[in-house]
Protein backbone atom coordinates (compact mmCIF):
# COMPACT_ATOMS: atom_id res chain seq x y z
CA UNK A 1 0.00 0.00 0.00
CA UNK A 2 2.57 2.30 0.84
CA UNK A 3 5.14 1.44 -2.33
CA UNK A 4 1.49 2.50 -4.03
CA UNK A 5 1.13 5.66 -2.68
CA UNK A 6 4.68 6.80 -3.61
CA UNK A 7 4.23 5.89 -7.25
CA UNK A 8 0.75 7.54 -7.43
CA UNK A 9 2.71 10.69 -5.74
CA UNK A 10 5.36 10.20 -7.79
CA UNK A 11 3.13 10.08 -10.85
CA UNK A 12 0.86 12.93 -9.60
CA UNK A 13 4.35 15.09 -9.45
CA UNK A 14 5.65 14.56 -12.38
CA UNK A 15 1.96 15.42 -14.30
CA UNK A 16 2.27 18.81 -12.13
CA UNK A 17 5.34 19.45 -13.00
CA UNK A 18 4.64 19.10 -16.58
CA UNK A 19 1.16 20.74 -16.71
CA UNK A 20 3.06 23.78 -14.74
CA UNK A 21 5.41 23.93 -17.42
CA UNK A 22 3.35 23.99 -20.52
CA UNK A 23 1.24 26.83 -19.00
CA UNK A 24 4.53 28.76 -18.24
CA UNK A 25 5.46 28.05 -22.04
CA UNK A 26 2.04 28.68 -23.28
CA UNK A 27 1.84 32.42 -21.35
CA UNK A 28 5.56 33.36 -22.32
CA UNK A 29 4.88 32.45 -26.07
CA UNK A 30 6.85 35.60 -27.29
CA UNK A 31 3.97 38.21 -29.39
CA UNK A 32 4.65 38.95 -33.03
CA UNK A 33 5.17 42.62 -33.91
CA UNK A 34 5.82 44.74 -37.26
CA UNK A 35 7.03 48.04 -37.20
CA UNK A 36 4.47 50.84 -37.29
CA UNK A 37 6.94 53.37 -39.64
CA UNK A 38 4.74 55.89 -40.10
CA UNK A 39 4.51 56.36 -35.98
CA UNK A 40 8.14 55.26 -35.10
CA UNK A 41 11.18 57.30 -35.05
CA UNK A 42 14.50 56.17 -36.14
CA UNK A 43 17.01 59.08 -35.93
CA UNK A 44 20.93 59.80 -36.13
CA UNK A 45 23.47 62.39 -34.85
CA UNK A 46 26.80 62.74 -36.11
CA UNK A 47 29.04 66.02 -35.41
CA UNK A 48 30.51 67.58 -38.71
CA UNK A 49 33.27 70.77 -38.36
CA UNK A 50 32.28 70.79 -34.89
CA UNK A 51 28.64 70.97 -34.92
CA UNK A 52 25.88 68.60 -34.54
CA UNK A 53 24.24 67.60 -37.45
CA UNK A 54 21.13 65.12 -37.35
CA UNK A 55 18.40 63.01 -39.39
CA UNK A 56 16.23 60.74 -39.70
CA UNK A 57 15.62 57.38 -41.69
CA UNK A 58 11.59 57.63 -42.75
CA UNK A 59 11.45 54.16 -44.30
CA UNK A 60 12.21 50.76 -42.25
CA UNK A 61 10.31 47.39 -41.46
CA UNK A 62 10.70 44.97 -39.16
CA UNK A 63 10.43 41.63 -38.30
CA UNK A 64 9.83 41.49 -34.21
CA UNK A 65 8.96 38.36 -32.06
CA UNK A 66 9.28 39.26 -27.66
CA UNK A 67 8.40 38.25 -24.57
CA UNK A 68 9.92 39.78 -21.64
CA UNK A 69 9.51 36.58 -19.89
CA UNK A 70 10.86 34.17 -22.60
CA UNK A 71 13.53 35.96 -23.63
CA UNK A 72 15.66 32.74 -25.48
CA UNK A 73 12.81 32.79 -27.90
CA UNK A 74 12.55 36.56 -28.80
CA UNK A 75 14.39 38.82 -31.62
CA UNK A 76 14.32 41.31 -33.19
CA UNK A 77 14.71 41.80 -37.09
CA UNK A 78 15.19 45.23 -38.51
CA UNK A 79 15.44 46.61 -42.20
CA UNK A 80 16.21 50.34 -42.98
CA UNK A 81 15.76 52.04 -45.98
CA UNK A 82 19.40 53.76 -46.42
CA UNK A 83 17.73 55.89 -49.23
CA UNK A 84 15.02 57.60 -46.50
CA UNK A 85 17.62 59.22 -45.20
CA UNK A 86 16.45 62.99 -44.42
CA UNK A 87 18.41 65.45 -42.61
CA UNK A 88 16.61 68.55 -43.62
CA UNK A 89 19.90 69.58 -46.43
CA UNK A 90 19.31 68.46 -50.20
CA UNK A 91 23.17 68.78 -50.98
CA UNK A 92 24.06 67.36 -47.92
CA UNK A 93 21.64 64.48 -48.21
CA UNK A 94 23.10 63.68 -51.95
CA UNK A 95 26.32 63.79 -50.24
CA UNK A 96 25.54 60.90 -47.49
CA UNK A 97 24.17 58.71 -50.32
CA UNK A 98 26.95 58.79 -52.10
CA UNK A 99 29.83 56.24 -53.18
CA UNK A 100 32.06 57.37 -50.73
CA UNK A 101 29.49 57.20 -47.90
CA UNK A 102 26.60 54.73 -47.49
CA UNK A 103 26.49 54.78 -51.12
CA UNK A 104 22.85 53.94 -51.64
CA UNK A 105 23.18 52.94 -55.71
CA UNK A 106 24.84 50.04 -54.56
CA UNK A 107 23.92 49.18 -50.72
CA UNK A 108 20.33 50.09 -50.36
CA UNK A 109 19.67 48.50 -47.22
CA UNK A 110 21.01 48.38 -43.63
CA UNK A 111 19.76 46.02 -41.28
CA UNK A 112 19.80 44.75 -37.56
CA UNK A 113 19.24 41.39 -36.33
CA UNK A 114 19.29 40.12 -32.30
CA UNK A 115 18.94 36.89 -31.66
CA UNK A 116 19.95 37.05 -28.11
CA UNK A 117 18.27 38.99 -25.50
CA UNK A 118 19.15 39.58 -21.89
CA UNK A 119 17.44 41.57 -18.97
CA UNK A 120 18.81 44.54 -17.36
CA UNK A 121 16.35 46.16 -15.49
CA UNK A 122 12.45 46.70 -15.48
CA UNK A 123 11.69 46.99 -18.77
CA UNK A 124 15.50 46.89 -20.23
CA UNK A 125 16.81 44.81 -22.11
CA UNK A 126 20.32 43.94 -23.87
CA UNK A 127 19.61 43.20 -27.76
CA UNK A 128 22.69 41.39 -28.85
CA UNK A 129 23.31 40.78 -32.51
CA UNK A 130 24.66 41.76 -35.72
CA UNK A 131 24.21 45.10 -37.79
CA UNK A 132 24.91 45.42 -41.81
CA UNK A 133 25.71 48.37 -43.53
CA UNK A 134 27.26 48.68 -47.24
CA UNK A 135 27.62 44.91 -46.61
CA UNK A 136 29.70 45.01 -43.71
CA UNK A 137 28.74 43.47 -40.56
CA UNK A 138 29.93 43.86 -37.09
CA UNK A 139 28.19 42.58 -33.56
CA UNK A 140 26.40 45.33 -31.64
CA UNK A 141 24.94 45.62 -28.27
CA UNK A 142 21.91 48.10 -27.92
CA UNK A 143 20.36 48.85 -25.13
CA UNK A 144 16.35 48.83 -25.27
CA UNK A 145 13.55 49.40 -22.96
CA UNK A 146 10.33 47.77 -24.31
CA UNK A 147 6.79 48.49 -23.10
CA UNK A 148 3.31 47.49 -24.16
CA UNK A 149 -0.23 49.45 -24.35
CA UNK A 150 -3.17 48.86 -24.42
CA UNK A 151 -4.41 51.37 -27.41
CA UNK A 152 -8.31 50.73 -28.78
CA UNK A 153 -8.58 47.79 -27.14
CA UNK A 154 -5.30 46.07 -29.07
CA UNK A 155 -1.76 45.80 -27.45
CA UNK A 156 1.02 47.61 -28.75
CA UNK A 157 4.60 47.22 -28.26
CA UNK A 158 7.09 50.36 -27.63
CA UNK A 159 10.63 50.20 -28.37
CA UNK A 160 12.95 52.81 -27.48
CA UNK A 161 17.04 52.84 -27.05
CA UNK A 162 20.32 54.73 -28.12
CA UNK A 163 23.55 53.54 -28.84
CA UNK A 164 26.51 54.82 -30.97
CA UNK A 165 28.21 52.94 -33.41
CA UNK A 166 31.60 53.90 -35.75
CA UNK A 167 30.79 54.62 -39.03
CA UNK A 168 34.11 53.97 -40.29
CA UNK A 169 33.73 50.19 -38.90
CA UNK A 170 31.21 49.67 -41.63
CA UNK A 171 33.07 51.82 -44.35
CA UNK A 172 31.10 54.56 -44.54
CA UNK A 173 33.67 57.14 -45.43
CA UNK A 174 36.27 56.36 -48.58
CA UNK A 175 38.46 58.76 -50.39
CA UNK A 176 38.59 62.09 -48.40
CA UNK A 177 35.56 61.33 -45.67
CA UNK A 178 38.15 58.59 -44.34
CA UNK A 179 39.57 61.68 -42.52
CA UNK A 180 37.87 62.45 -39.06
CA UNK A 181 39.05 65.90 -39.25
CA UNK A 182 35.98 67.33 -40.28
CA UNK A 183 33.09 64.55 -39.67
CA UNK A 184 33.09 62.83 -36.27
CA UNK A 185 33.79 58.94 -36.27
CA UNK A 186 30.67 58.24 -33.90
CA UNK A 187 27.77 58.54 -34.75
CA UNK A 188 24.62 58.32 -32.55
CA UNK A 189 21.47 56.18 -33.45
CA UNK A 190 18.31 56.90 -31.45
CA UNK A 191 15.02 55.16 -32.01
CA UNK A 192 11.71 55.21 -30.58
CA UNK A 193 9.22 52.49 -32.34
CA UNK A 194 5.54 51.45 -32.39
CA UNK A 195 5.16 48.32 -33.20
CA UNK A 196 1.73 46.19 -33.86
CA UNK A 197 1.02 42.63 -33.79
CA UNK A 198 1.82 41.19 -37.01
CA UNK A 199 -1.00 39.88 -39.28
CA UNK A 200 -1.04 36.12 -39.42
Amino acid sequence: MARFSRVTLCASSVLALVLSAAAAYAAAAPVHYSVDAARSLLRFSFVQAGAENTGRFRSLKGDIAFAPDNLAASKIDVTIDVGSLDTGDEERDTTLKGADLFDVAKYPQARFVATKLVANGTSRFDAQGKLTIRNVTRDLNVPITFQTKTEQGKTVGYMTGRVTIRRLDFGVGQGEWKSTEWVNDNVTVSFSLRLVPAAT
